[in-house]
């Protein structure tokens, strides 16, 4: 049972839910070269920015200065090296922050890199949220965290790190855990922002003055389901979920979540190692899936993009 090592857009494999197949689809590429890219958002004056993991680093810590991954997956290295980047609609990329958290996990587990996860705006300001941060990645001296981008530095909001460690969730898998955290993906909503983290398994809501509140200890109810993206739509939060490895194809499941009411109930299934999810105006769910095949996921084995609708 292990946690998203996640290959964010690099891996893209995609599915649109709905009744009629698709047998093919086009693309273009708009930017190319990127550092291990995750989430993406787009300001309110529709400029593209994206979340790039980077590329790790040297940096490591012990058992003596704080409690370690287990292997296969720890101990981590890390480094200084995630960023944020603007796209120009040429495909020109301008970096907006970065020397932030970035790590990579053990080699026998692949080296697979995390760093910030995600971005997101609340009017004009913008928000990010990392995932490599804290002395149980390889930091020491630092903490997952959301944090405002001023001026091409990252202004930190909210500890999550502290939060977790202050709030354990109802599930732990003591052979996968994390002691700070994996966060996957981040939503705005009103005036706070909300998280979603996979291997203690919660969603979270940070305000803009950095409070922080659980929303759903999804552990509780649904075990260690591994919860990655989330989108907030018609009044009701939406997650997918990438299981436990090795992967079983079709074990995956959409979510809704009542944010009023706490209940959890399945919206869609049949899916594997969901990365992510969106509605369109219309109402269509996307669901985006990292890999399709059955065993272990191995930089060779990327998911066999479908299209739905």
């Amino acid at each position: 049972m292990k946690i998203p090592i996640g290959c964010g857009l690099a891996c893209l494999g995609i599915l649109l839910s709905g009744p009629v197949a698709v047998a093919q689809a086009s693309f273009t590429v708009v930017a190319s070269n990127l550092e291990n890219p995750r989430g993406f958002a787009w300001s309110p004056q529709g400029d593209f920015h994206v979340a790039e993991a980077g590329t790790g680093g040297s940096s490591f810590t012990t058992s003596e200065q704080c409690q370690q991954v287990p292997p296969p997956v720890g101990p981590y290295t890390a480094g200084l090296t995630s960023r944020i980047s603007k796209i120009d609609p040429d495909g020109t990329r301008t970096t907006v922050v970065d020397g932030l958290p970035s790590d990579k996990t053990n080699p026998i587990s692949g080296g697979f890199l995390s760093g910030i996860a995600d971005v997101a705006f609340i009017g004009n300001r913008m928000y990010g949220l990392t995932s490599a941060s804290g002395c149980s990645h390889g930091l020491d001296g630092t903490y997952n965290q959301v944090f405002q981008v001023v001026d091409g530095n990252a202004v930190p909001i909210a500890n999550l790190s502290a939060f977790q460690q202050a709030n354990p969730t109802a599930v732990i898998e003591p052979d996968d855990f994390e002691p700070d955290g994996t966060w996957f993906s981040m939503v705005a909503h009103g005036d706070a922002l909300y998280a979603i983290e996979p291997n203690h398994g919660e969603l979270d809501k940070i305000s803009a003055k950095g409070e922080i509140t659980r929303i759903s200890d999804i552990s509780a109810t649904q075990g260690h389901l591994v919860p990655t993206s989330v989108v907030f739509h018609d009044g009701d939060f939406y997650f997918g979920n990438l299981w436990h490895f090795p992967i079983e194809p079709g074990s995956s499941h959409v979510y809704r979540l009542n944010p009023r009411t706490g209940e959890i109930t399945i919206f869609a299934s049949g899916f594997t190692t969901i990365e992510g999810l969106d509605f369109d105006n219309k109402g269509n769910l996307y669901v985006l899936e990292s890999m399709t095949v059955a065993g272990f996921p191995t930089r060779r084995k990327r998911g066999l993009g479908r299209l739905r609708v």
